[in-house]
């Protein structure tokens, strides 16, 4: 399946997202490939697996073309032996907020202490409801992306 990601990301203040999260996953990822122009992603989302490509960010950081697609747990477990060094680790909150839903990672591992959030919207100027424990945003800041966090870790700032 591929898509145009048009998502923001936030800083988030305080765990009071938790006690409106319908949904928490525990994931596992890593990336074959972490090149600016394209980056390989798999992950696993507790019993499932998937391998993702995404193109590269718009200038904003906003957008990217992105493709994913289902494969075997057995296969993505085999694949992230080949990762590049510097496997994620994390839980993910699915929160509610008005007319869209917060994805709310806390990081584990070397990144632990981090919490960000992401909204995927329809359009770059798209209007949303900003919960009280959204921070500042990092929309834009690769130092924020999964990608990076591999290899200059939250624990290493």
């Amino acid at each position: 399946m591929e898509h145009l990601e048009i998502e923001r990301k936030f800083l988030v203040l305080s765990d009071a997202y938790k006690t409106a999260a319908r949904q928490k996953d525990r994931l596992v990822q890593g990336y074959l490939n972490t090149h600016p122009e394209r980056t390989v992603r798999v992950r696993i989302m507790n019993d499932k697996a998937f391998i993702t490509v995404k193109g590269p960010t718009n200038d904003a950081g906003t957008s990217r073309f992105e493709w994913e697609m289902n494969i075997p747990v057995e296969e993505a477990t085999n694949l992230i032996d080949l990762c590049e060094t510097g496997i994620l680790e994390k839980y993910r909150y699915r929160v509610p907020v008005g007319n869209h839903i917060f994805e709310v990672d806390e990081f584990l591992g070397e990144n632990k202490g981090l919490v960000v959030a992401e909204i995927e919207l329809q359009h770059e100027d798209e209007k949303f409801t900003k919960p009280e424990w959204l921070g500042e945003e990092v929309t834009g800041n690769k130092a924020y992306y999964n990608s990076a966090l591999t290899k200059k870790p939250f624990s290493q700032w």
